[in-house]
């Protein structure tokens, strides 16, 4: 069984980045240490566990996305979604984008599941921002509320039991 946490979004613009906070907070709690800004490259975790961080989900993420059995998609939101840590399961459903390039998570699902014949399981962990403006650091808000991912995250992972853990 292989995992992929998919982080998204713009590490120079405060809060937006969280994703990469997130993504290294897990990799930390598995010994394993990811740079302080992502790189272009994907990391594996562990033989059943690899993550990646992208700018903005595209078209070609789906390629991606369709090797594995599970995928953990990881934002940020602003106010309009109520939970301040919102986790929801997702169905592959296409939606319709007046961007060429810009994927929600659900339609990311369908285009993996109708160009390469597999749709993942998929959840999509979201973390409410506060503060968007020019620079890499979270507000403190985010910040409490990534530490609570990455340990909703692990909680998934060890859930998971044997699917995942045998490979760490």
């Amino acid at each position: 069984m292989k995992l992929l946490l998919f982080g998204y979004g713009n590490i120079d613009r405060q809060d937006d980045g969280v994703a990469w906070h997130i993504l290294r907070g897990v990799a930390e709690h598995y010994q394993v240490m990811l740079p302080a800004v992502p790189e272009e490259s994907n990391r594996v975790i562990s033989p059943a566990i690899t993550t990646t961080f992208a700018l903005q989900l595209t078209p070609e993420s789906a390629e991606w996305v369709a090797e594995f059995d599970e995928v953990i998609f990881i934002d940020a939101h602003t106010g309009s979604v109520a939970d301040l840590l919102h986790v929801e399961e997702l169905n592959a459903n296409f939606q319709t984008s007046p961007f060429t390039h810009h994927l929600t998570p659900q339609s990311c699902l369908a285009l993996a599941g109708s160009l390469y014949g597999k749709t993942p399981k998929a959840t999509l962990i979201s973390v409410r921002g506060y503060e968007f403006g020019f620079a890499q650091n979270l507000s403190k808000q985010t910040e409490d509320l990534a530490r609570q991912a990455v340990r909703v995250i692990i909680s998934k992972i060890d859930q998971a039991g044997d699917l995942f853990a045998r490979h760490l």
